[in-house]
């Protein structure tokens, strides 16, 4: 009796749960008017801003690539090489037979119409020595260049098309340039044709790679490739801010490994408005060996300060001889701009005008001088890239 009593009880408890069950699943307001219903969790969605209108055919940076690309062109530099033993050999069959047929050199690189009036601009080294020097638009058209003059010690030259009313490029500002940005490498890697590559700035200032006396390089991932010198690299309005030079390759020859440098185009312009008035880029000479401060240096000397350039040495009867510099002064500042170490050194001498008095602030010892020194006229580089 009391089993069968335990067996009733259990299944009315049973009963009673699951139907209570059922009502707080599907009907819970009828449990009683003081009981509230859990909101649904609810996700929020972060929106990105709305990006600006590219273009009406699609997004990304088409419209910084049309807006450039007409004016970055194609160079084809020519060179005649010389011939052994002597010039009337290339008319003598059995020289020809020996040494084969006179056949001219050619190189391939680009470059960047900045003046409607045909004057662009590319590096020295892709048209160093060049006897004939042909360029190919993007709309197809070969033109005959004419080199109105190169500086190698920043690596760029400027050449001059037969043409009006060329497309040219809107010149940007490479100051205002951070790391991070979207720049486009345009240019002609390996003869391919016309090519947009897109990355970011990975650096700014980059000096001591022994590429020219004058570094101040633009890092840059987007894909370089040889014949891409003398390209152009824009920002993401198509606005140029650098003129594509060398690349980090492999020993065996090979193409871009994602580092890439460019010449700022601030530099470029300067050099451009140094060869169309004076034919050549007059820079300030001191006639000093400079050497970069460290810790061992400032404590030798007893140094109070851990900025500037040391003068290692000093070329006698120059300007700095003249002036008064002795060994082991350290130059902290150049016509009152800041120097840093020796690179900085050579690119605030090279600002200063030939023939111009310009102050020096040097740390000798203890002693804080300013010195006036008349800077000389920079020799001319010897140097092959």
């Amino acid at each position: 009796m009391m089993r069968k009593t335990w067996l009733l009880f259990s299944q009315a408890v049973t009963v009673t749960v699951a139907a209570l069950f059922v009502l707080a699943t599907l009907k819970p307001q009828w449990l009683g008017a003081g009981s509230k219903v859990l909101p649904r969790p609810t996700l929020t969605v972060l929106a990105a801003d709305p990006a600006p209108a590219a273009s009406a055919a699609g997004s990304g940076y088409s419209a910084a690539a049309r807006a450039a690309a007409p004016a970055v062109v194609s160079i084809l530099a020519s060179q005649v090489p010389a011939r052994a033993p002597n010039d009337a050999s290339s008319e003598d069959p059995h020289w020809r037979f020996f040494l084969g047929p006179n056949r001219p050199r050619t190189g391939l690189g680009s470059g960047v119409i900045v003046a409607p009036e045909g004057y662009l601009l590319t590096n020295h080294h892709v048209v160093a020595g060049a006897s004939a020097i042909e360029v190919q638009l993007a709309d197809g058209r070969r033109l005959a260049a004419e080199l109105v003059g190169s500086d190698p010690e920043t690596d760029l030259a400027v050449l001059k098309l037969a043409a009006d009313d060329l497309p040219a490029v809107t010149l940007g500002d490479a100051t205002a340039l951070q790391v991070g940005d979207v720049v486009l490498a345009i240019g002609n890697p390996f003869g391919v044709g016309q090519t947009v590559t897109a990355g970011i700035v990975s650096a700014l200032g980059r000096t001591r790679l022994g590429l020219s006396t004058y570094e101040n390089f633009i890092q840059t991932d987007a894909a370089i490739n040889p014949g891409n010198s003398g390209g152009a690299l824009v920002d993401a309005q198509g606005r140029l801010v650098g003129i594509n030079t060398a690349i980090f390759a492999r020993q065996d020859g090979g193409g871009s490994l994602g580092i890439g440098f460019a010449i700022p185009v601030d530099t470029a312009r300067s050099v451009l408005e140094a060869l169309l008035r004076d034919g050549v880029v007059q820079r300030g000479w001191l006639g000093v060996e400079p050497q970069n401060l460290n810790p061992e240096i400032v404590e030798a000397f007893n140094l109070p300060v851990t900025q500037g350039a040391l003068v290692a040495g000093v070329l006698r009867n120059g300007p700095a001889a003249r002036a008064g510099l002795k060994p082991g002064d350290v130059i902290t500042q150049v016509a009152g701009r800041e120097v840093a170490d020796a690179t900085r050194l050579l690119d605030a001498v090279a600002a200063l005008k030939p023939g111009e008095t310009a102050a020096l602030t040097v740390q000798r010892g203890a002693q804080t001088l300013t010195i006036e020194v008349v800077p000389g006229q920079r020799p001319p580089a010897a140097r092959q890239r």
